[in-house]
Formats: structure tokens, C-alpha cells, sequence
């Protein structure tokens, strides 16, 4: 942004038309390639969730080891339940694990820190250090356990009417 730029008198007066469009398509030229340059807030979201979705399905396999090996009465419905919640996570990786493919983004772990994990993310050609804490990544797990589990309510109230 220049200093003329917000001033209505310069519009009007020593500009030649061929000036305007080179300007023009200045402008534009930078702004494409900074969208192309920069990570989206979609693609963030979808790295973090693909960072988190195996941590999800690892606790979700040892509860149902340990439903399991309980003589709980309803083992079963826990089981199916778990299973269900399993396969969703599973879905959810595959599909974020394509998505971000065609996007030409990978995600590598970097290394962590006392209470932070970073991870690399390599991006049309770019690279940024992604970092998440532990809060953070508790919160989110927590967010998409109760999503799934809410989803697995919704499918079984379908089944029941």
C-alpha cells in the first residue's frame, strides 16, 4: 500500500490508464501468491486434526482392551460403541491424509519439548514448524471424542425409530 493509495485526488489526476492496470495487476499478482505461499486456516485445522486422530484412536483401542477384559453387562454395546468411534477416526484420517496429498502438504513430527510437540509441515515448497501443547491437544480430543460420540447417538436414534 502506497501513500497515494486511500487518497481520492490522486485518482484523478497524473495517472495514465496503462499505470492503473500495471498497479492493478501488482497488487493482484501479490496477493495470489501470498495465498499460495501461506497455509490457510483450513489446512492448519487439518493438520492439526491429522496430528491428533492417531492419539484419538490409540485411546480409544485401550479402553476397548479394557471393556474387554471387564465383566461388565453391557460389554457388548461398549464394544460396538468403540468400534464405531474407531472406524469414524479411521475414515477421518484417510480422508485428511488425501485431501492434504492433494494439496501437496506433508507433516512430519519434529520434536518435543517439556509441555509442546512440534511437528514440520512442508508445503508447495515451503516449510513452517507447526507446535502444539499438551492443553491444547487434550482440549481438542476431548472436542472430537464428544463430536463422535454424538454422531454414534444420532446413528442410534436413526436405528431406533
Amino acid at each position: 500500500m502506497s501513500k497515494l493509495d486511500g487518497n481520492e485526488r490522486w485518482k484523478t489526476k497524473m495517472l495514465m490508464s496503462e499505470h492503473v492496470d500495471q498497479y492493478e495487476q501488482q497488487e493482484k499478482g501479490e496477493k495470489e501468491t501470498d495465498s499460495r505461499t501461506m497455509l490457510t486456516n483450513a489446512e492448519r485445522t487439518m493438520v492439526r486434526d491429522l496430528i491428533l486422530l492417531p492419539y484419538i484412536d490409540t485411546m480409544v483401542s485401550k479402553s476397548i482392551e479394557e471393556i474387554e477384559r471387564s465383566g461388565n453387562m453391557l460389554t457388548k454395546m461398549y464394544l460396538m460403541a468403540g468400534r464405531y468411534i474407531q472406524s469414524r477416526v479411521m475414515q477421518d484420517t484417510y480422508r485428511l491424509q488425501k485431501e492434504l496429498r492433494q494439496r501437496n502438504i506433508k507433516v512430519l513430527a519434529d520434536e518435543q519439548e517439556d509441555f509442546l510437540m512440534y511437528y514440520k509441515i512442508f508445503f508447495r515448497g515451503y516449510q513452517e514448524r507447526f507446535g502444539l501443547t499438551r492443553d491444547i491437544m487434550r482440549t481438542e480430543i476431548s472436542l472430537k471424542l464428544t463430536r463422535y460420540t454424538s454422531e454414534l447417538g444420532a446413528v442410534l436414534k436413526e436405528q431406533l425409530k
